[in-house]
């Protein structure tokens, strides 16, 4: 009985109470960064951590699930025992056939091509590790964990509590995970630093020391031509150093401002809402309200699909950076390994020079092949 009477007033204030922090969720205080740029977690007091980010939390929490989801995905679209008969070789789980689909696209259609078969094998669990990580953090920030904490604290009554904690610890403290940790530079940043030591061990693994030495000053031709162009050296080995911090760095910064700028627009257009709300009460948020979530609806499709095409675009990049630090003729040994293997074909006592005679028949034949 009494801890009815003790409810009662909280139920009665509670659509008033609900009203209000809606109202003031959707406000976001007039600044829709609040709702993108990263926040102290509410997990660093129990934790014993000072000041930790949001970002870190979600970046933990991404590899967490990342390696589950694809664990399980695994496990399903390896062969099945004997005696399932047929149906052990079908993969079994609408995630798990979506996976296999991503994986093999990405690799038959992207990875093969681009850097030849024997260095795609090589950085495949790499590539596609960097790809679902990506996405995954992606698609944390596309969730509004942290509006739907922020709201719930609210709700329960603690909105006062919280704003002695947030003068404290930051506007956060109610919030112990979410946020887009893709729309901090210092997690994309680390996700480029990831790619550039990919990069410069493909270097070091693929050209050497002495290789890469040449390869930074144009090449091998270059270094041993004429004379008078050794005085291009000093500028291009300029510009291979500046291409080196460049191109991780236009990783991060690309990755940072499609999140940043796709998060912020969707919680501009939520604000509209509270704004109307402040200005005329209900009468005016609704029909902006509706009209706001028609709008928000139609961006979040685009904002899903931004969310797949930067993390390709963060893994192709790697890959492209990756294939530029590798020998010329890699991908044309690839290329003799899909046409049959010249040499093999030949043996081994025809040398060079009967594989390039080979060479030169077979692309004859197919040139006449073309003409019939």
């Amino acid at each position: 009985m009494s801890i009815s009477i003790q409810l009662a007033p909280m139920i009665e204030g509670l659509p008033a109470l609900a009203l209000q922090t809606l109202a003031s969720t959707l406000a976001s205080g007039g600044n829709p960064l609040d709702h993108v740029l990263d926040k102290p977690s509410a997990l660093g007091g129990p934790l014993g951590i000072p000041n930790l980010m949001l970002s870190v939390v979600s970046v933990v929490s991404a590899g967490i699930v990342a390696f589950a989801v694809l664990f399980m995905a695994s496990r399903s679209i390896a062969t099945g025992p004997a005696s399932a008969g047929t149906g052990r070789y079908l993969t079994k789980g609408r995630i798990a056939q979506l996976i296999e689909v991503i994986v093999q696209g990405l690799r038959d259609g992207v990875l093969y091509p681009l850097l030849g078969k024997d260095t795609a094998n090589f950085y495949l669990p790499f590539l596609l590790s960097l790809f679902f990580f990506v996405l995954t953090l992606n698609l944390f920030g596309f969730v509004p964990f942290g509006d739907a904490q922020e709201l719930m604290h609210k709700m329960m009554g603690d909105g006062h509590h919280g704003a002695e904690l947030g003068a404290e610890h930051g506007a956060a403290s109610a919030v112990f995970f979410g946020g887009a940790a893709t729309a901090s530079i210092s997690v994309t940043a680390g996700l480029a630093f990831v790619s550039f030591a990919a990069i410069m061990f493909q270097a070091f693994r693929d050209l050497g020391v002495k290789g890469l030495f040449e390869h930074m000053c144009g090449g091998k031709e270059l270094l041993t031509g004429p004379k008078g162009l050794l005085l291009v050296v000093p500028i291009i080995f300029i510009v291979e150093v500046l291409g080196l911090i460049i191109k991780p760095s236009a990783l991060a910064i690309r990755l940072f401002a499609n999140m940043l700028a796709g998060h912020t627009l969707l919680a501009t257009i939520f604000m509209f809402t509270g704004m109307a709300f402040k200005a005329g009460g209900w009468g005016l948020a609704a029909p902006i309200g509706i009209v706001s979530a028609a709008f928000a609806l139609a961006i979040s499709f685009l904002e899903l699909f931004v969310a797949f095409l930067q993390a390709f675009v963060f893994m192709f990049l790697t890959a492209v950076f990756i294939g530029m630090m590798s020998h010329h003729g890699d991908h044309a040994h690839d290329g003799h390994d899909g046409h049959g293997g010249h040499g093999d074909g030949h043996g081994d006592g025809h040398g060079a020079h009967a594989g390039a005679h080979a060479g030169s028949h077979a692309s004859a034949a197919v040139k006449v092949q073309a003409a019939h």
